[in-house]
């Protein structure tokens, strides 16, 4: 028989409960999908997946009012691991508004800009606490915002209105003070002065017209503190979201009009947060009722130049809602998060402590699904993962948003594989907190021999609402939570290791009494039964009851009353003592008794009588060892029944004398009596175990009896009344708990000396409502701010390490792995090209690491989902569809794969998210439709005159003269518009008129007239000289733009590729936008160089192996430079047969390295089947 091994190992850790207000804004989903959330001082970490707090933070002195997630997109390495950064902020009297990492550049990623009150933003080097530098502003600072296109462009939210930046830099201090401008409100809209019709909402927009001005607003108009929130559009640029109660306006900002409102009703619930997302302009919605809803643009129908009608606004239809919740005073939504990886997941956080986590699912809608209602419908994208699929090819639905469903630029109609979906909110986690404080704890009995087999370290929790919560401390997790009371839980004791007895009372009335509830509560089936029966009602209050050693008796005291005692196994009332009995002020049951004796003089008796019914005859034959044991299981299941063992019991009075009382069955006998010992105040505790016996008082005195030595001491501790006192589980264990009103101390009753102690306001901030031991050397303490701590004996910080915890659920997340093997796991999982077909076993391939560490890597895989699990096993998944699936679901390295995997497979067009990576021709008809609406929106002349100038860069010129015509006579440059309107007219191609335009255009840019001279350029359709001069006076987005919408292929590739050259200058440093620029050009070969100069082996072979696979490269000398380092990097990585193999294709530039890996292999018999392969397999490509 095998042993058995009960899980004892409770780590240091801290059960949460509700969140106060300044933990309002404090939540975020970082990149490696772990969610961060503070709870008063305190910062949780939540795994989503599986709904489990992995750990808690402890270093905070006040609450927490802002969680950042580093973010981990970037491509990693052993120099650049996995890591898990988070910052946090905690209330103050000044405390820091917001905060983001800084993510533009790659040549550190430990940068964070703080808004510090009341006007200053401050970038600080987060890995060594440096102050970088700090810019101060005329106004408060409320919050800010980068543009995700652009990160040089920065939004500052203000008390009066907006600062937009144009010069951000990590390297100095910006040198203007931005551009100020001012909002008007938006409640003039007649959303707010009556019921919107069905086209109420593109009522109220025709009507908002200006909205940004560069006038302060009147003083009866509504400031910018009614604006909840200020974010750019990461799903298209130069576009931004104003979030009010009751509106989302959407802003274009190269015209500073409103161009879209999602307006809600009279009677709708108004909005507390919005999430824009990145992949489908979609928005995420957070109502004051706890819904979710998600709000996805509705697609346009193409363009028609001859009719305007066709220019829509951008309208978000509601695709899906969550259930909402129920508000109360106490319990109302806070915040969200989504998912930034996926963009399909979304955690609400609500006041109570409660953690919902709701996911958004795709189903295929029905056939004949009626669209009645104006809401186009959504379609399945075409792809997936890069590629298009095949018929019989798996896919995973929800692996992501743009998983689901299509891009607005898609044609549905195109693809057979394409079809209809809904969208649903799905819950898959809830975690819930503790709830308000007060409440008392009281742990199980402890770990004996006896009861191993079944133990589990369960800690009962009872609150003020009348219930009482179970916890396993072993993993942190919720057990059960009980509805055992009417009124706030008193106190808690354990009868057996499944049964508890609880009692509470209710508010008093006029004459100071109260209703008792006394109940003993069955764990396995919940069942509560009235220990008391009728009794309780309009009595003194019970202030506390004691269960015997044994589990036997029962004793329940009362403020004034006398003392009640109580057969636990039988419910039944044994005694109430008189009424002149004396009141009780502490008590405690003795830990000797004679149920040993008892035992053993029954176990005689019951033998001689078996021995009596067994003839001499059968005895021959029966082993008399086996007779004894039938005897002993007999008698012990009868024993626990009718023997009732003498147990003893003491108390004080108010005067502090002593009574002693023993307790047999039925029998109740008065004892001893000890007078008082004057050094000592009124008692309020005492606690018993084994010869030593210790009493508190009120005026914090301890005394230690040696009842073998009949000795006493009495130490002052100075810290006020002593509320309770126990004694550590175990046998020999003297350490004791003394719990104070400020604090908590550990003594050694063996050697009478302090081991440790906490005090409130000192060393913590939070005080002790009441306290116990869980194990022998741990403890548990219940907090005033609504949270539970289980501490070690030195009373120290209650953090713990995540992999100390006994989780009910692996959770995945590779970060947790040492860097080099979390590096290996993904090359892993990434690429097997050494082997036949793809496996997810590590024991099938030569992995050169411990035992230790090959189980760590393979508890990863295993925790992976099955549906990504059978993906990945799909033979028919390509190598591109595999690097984007793990990247997305292993959070590693995501942006740069997505656009690589689209633009370098037959897939379509990119999505309007990668803005200046997409085909010209997609980009070109977003561009048009932009100008179009904005043409629409125009209300001055200002705007009038935007327009007209896009309109001409866009070669749109018979639009562009309508426009100039419109200039009114009394306008100052209704002169120049007409002169204006007349060139574009006619302007002709003739060699004279060219010249002289260009030389106008040349002279113009050199006097300060650049976006003029640009102009006159593209009437001439010299935009290649006007990106020039973009480029020379560092308009590079702008020269960008202008290439993608006016000239050729060859002409715009190499515009984009000077930006390349610019991007990667020392300067600027953001050689992955480079690589992704070159990418969308086509350029494969300079991709590969670049990716390999970045150092970046793993990236620039796997990308590498895809070309060679869509014979869109070849290159010899650049393949066998790049497989030489990716194979010397495998070899660090300890993965043999890969390093094998892309040796062996890398030719001489690895020779020697081949020679050095066959040479190690030839000692390790696992690595030979897949050394024996790699001759046969370097041909493939």
């Amino acid at each position: 028989m095998l042993p058995f091994v009960a899980n004892i190992k409770v780590s240091s850790r801290t059960l949460t409960g509700a969140l106060s207000v300044q933990n309002r804004s404090a939540a975020d989903w970082g990149w490696q999908g772990l969610v961060a959330q503070g709870c008063r001082s305190l910062v949780l970490i939540i795994d989503p997946r599986t709904a489990q707090t992995v750990q808690v933070l402890e270093r905070h002195k006040a609450d927490v009012v802002k969680v950042k997630w580093a973010r981990e997109n970037y491509h990693h390495n052993i120099g650049s691991p996995y890591s898990l950064r988070l910052a946090s902020i905690q209330e103050h009297s000044k405390p820091i508004q917001d905060m983001e990492w800084l993510w533009s550049q790659d040549a550190t990623r430990d940068l964070l800009l703080a808004v510090h009150p009341p006007n200053y933003i401050v970038l600080w080097n987060a890995d060594t606490g440096t102050k970088l530098w700090k810019k101060s502003y005329a106004e408060n600072i409320l919050s800010f915002s980068f543009d995700p296109f652009d990160p040089s462009n920065l939004a500052l939210l203000t008390s009066e209105g907006i600062v937009f930046i144009s010069d951000f830099s990590p390297s100095k201090a910006p040198f203007s003070s931005g551009k100020k401008v001012y909002i008007s409100s938006p409640y003039s809209s007649p959303v707010h002065s009556k019921p919107a019709a069905a086209t109420g909402a593109k009522k109220a927009l025709n009507k908002v017209k200006v909205l940004i001005t560069n006038e302060k607003p009147s003083a009866e108009s509504v400031t910018l503190n009614d604006c909840l929130q200020l974010s750019y559009m990461p799903s298209k640029r130069n576009h931004m979201l104003l979030l009010y109660p009751r509106e989302i306006l959407i802003l274009d900002l190269e015209v500073n009009q409103t161009v879209g409102v999602v307006a809600i009703e009279r009677t709708g619930v108004p909005f507390i947060q919005v999430i824009p997302c990145r992949q489908r302009d979609a928005l995420f919605c957070l109502h004051e009722n706890g819904c979710i809803t998600l709000r996805v643009r509705r697609s346009t129908c193409a363009l028609s130049e001859e009719s305007e009608q066709n220019v829509q606004d951008l309208a978000y239809d509601l695709r899906c809602q969550c259930d909402a919740i129920r508000v109360t005073k106490t319990v109302r939504p806070y915040s969200m998060a989504c998912c930034p990886v996926g963009e399909n997941s979304a955690a609400l956080f609500i006041s109570d402590g409660r953690v919902m986590l709701w996911e958004v699912k795709s189903g295929t809608a029905p056939l004949h699904a009626s669209h009645s209602s104006g809401v186009s419908p959504l379609f399945s994208p075409a792809s997936f993962c890069g590629t298009p699929l095949g018929l019989q090819q798996k896919r995973i639905l929800d692996l992501s948003l743009d998983n689901m469903i299509g891009g607005a630029n898609i044609n549905p109609l195109k693809s057979p594989l394409q079809q209809e979906v809904h969208l649903k909110f799905l819950l898959t986690g809830l975690l819930s907190g503790l709830p308000l404080p007060p409440f008392v704890i009281r742990m199980c009995p402890p770990l004996t021999t006896k009861n191993m087999n079944h133990y589990r370290s369960l800690l009962a929790v009872g609150t003020s609402n009348g219930s009482v919560l179970i916890y396993i401390l072993t993993s942190g997790m919720l057990f059960k939570e009980l509805s055992v009371h009417s009124c706030e839980v008193k106190g808690i004791e354990w009868a057996t290791l499944t049964s508890f007895v609880s009692f509470a009372t209710s508010s008093p009335n006029n004459l100071g009494l109260v209703r008792n509830e006394l109940q003993l509560v069955d764990l396995p089936t919940g069942r509560s039964t009235a220990f008391r029966g009728e009794r309780g009602n309009d009595e003194p209050p019970i202030e506390m009851i004691k269960i015997s050693h044994l589990k036997q008796y029962l004793a329940v005291a009362f403020k004034d009353k006398p003392l009640e005692l109580w057969d636990v196994r039988t419910g039944t009332l044994l005694r109430e003592m008189v009424k002149n009995f004396p009141s009780v002020t502490a008590l405690e049951w003795s830990p000797t008794h004679n149920l040993k004796s008892l035992r053993k003089k029954q176990l005689a008796a019951r033998e001689a009588i078996a021995r009596q019914t067994v003839s001499e005859t059968e005895i021959g034959t029966i082993e008399s060892s086996i007779i004894s044991l039938l005897q002993e299981a007999q008698s012990k299941s009868e024993l626990s029944q009718n023997i009732s063992a003498r147990e003893h019991f003491v108390f004080t009075d108010t005067d502090g004398q002593v009574y002693h009382f023993t307790v047999e069955g039925t029998s109740v006998k008065d004892g001893a009596r000890i007078p008082p010992d004057g050094s000592m105040g009124s008692i309020t505790c005492i606690v018993w175990k084994g010869d030593v016996l210790v009493l508190g008082d009120v005026d914090g005195n301890l005394n230690f009896w040696d009842l073998k030595g009949r000795l006493t001491r009495g130490i002052p501790t100075h810290r006020g009344p002593i509320k309770r006192t126990r004694f550590a589980p175990g046998k020999g264990n003297q350490k004791m708990l003394v719990m104070y009103s400020d604090g908590a101390d550990v003594w050694d009753t063996k050697e009478v000396q302090m081991v440790s102690s906490l005090r409130s306001g000192r060393n913590v901030h939070y005080r002790l409502l009441d306290a116990d031991w869980c194990t022998s050397d741990k403890l548990a303490l219940a907090c005033d701010d609504g949270c539970i701590r289980v501490l070690d004996i030195s009373l120290k910080s209650a953090g713990f390490r995540i992999d100390e915890q006994d989780l009910p659920d692996a959770f995945w997340c590779p970060y947790l792995l040492l860097p080099r093997v979390a590096l290996a796991l993904k090359s892993f999982l990434l690429h097997q090209p050494w082997g036949e077909s793809y496996t997810l076993d590590v024991g099938h391939i030569d992995y050169a690491e411990t035992n230790l560490v090959k189980s760590a890597m393979q508890q990863q895989i295993n925790s992976l989902s099955n549906d990504v699990k059978s993906t990945l096993l799909d033979p028919e998944f390509s190598l591109v569809q595999r690097c984007l699936l793990v990247s997305r679901y292993a959070k590693t390295d995501r942006l740069q794969w997505c656009p690589r995997g689209s633009a370098s497979t037959p897939s379509g067009h990119l999505d309007l998210c990668y803005d200046m990576l997409c085909e010209s021709s997609a980009f070109q008809k977003f561009q048009l439709q932009r100008a179009h609406l904005q043409e629409v929106k125009r209300s001055s002349y200002d705007h009038t005159k935007k327009c007209a100038d896009q309109l001409l860069l866009l070669g749109q010129t018979d639009r562009a003269v309508q426009l100039l015509l419109e200039t009114s006579a009394d306008n100052e440059h209704y002169y120049c518009d007409s002169l204006k309107a007349c060139l574009v007219t006619t302007i002709t191609s003739s060699g004279p008129s060219q010249s002289t335009i260009k030389l106008v255009a040349t002279n113009m840019i050199a006097n300060g007239k650049l976006a003029e001279g640009v102009q006159l350029l593209c009437l001439i359709d010299k935009a290649a000289d006007a990106c020039r001069y973009l480029q020379t006076y560092a308009k590079w987005t702008r020269a960008a733009w202008l290439a993608k919408v006016r000239l050729d292929f060859a002409e715009c590739s190499e515009v984009l590729k000077r930006w390349v050259d610019h991007l990667c200058s020392p300067q600027v440093n953001q050689k992955s936008k480079a690589v992704l620029v070159l990418l969308s050009l086509g350029s494969f070969s300079r991709v590969v160089e670049m990716l390999h100069s970045m150092r970046y082996f793993d990236r620039a072979a796997l990308f590498l192996e895809a070309c060679l696979k869509y014979g869109v490269l070849n290159a010899q000398q650049l393949m066998n430079a790049v497989f030489a380092d990716y194979a010397r990097m495998l070899k660090t990585l300890g993965l043999m047969q890969g390093a094998i193999l892309f040796a062996s294709r890398a030719g001489e530039a690895a020779s020697e390295l081949l020679n050095d890996l066959m040479a190690i292999t030839k000692d390790s018999p696992s690595a030979s089947t897949g050394a024996l392969q790699t001759p046969r397999l370097a041909e493939a490509p």
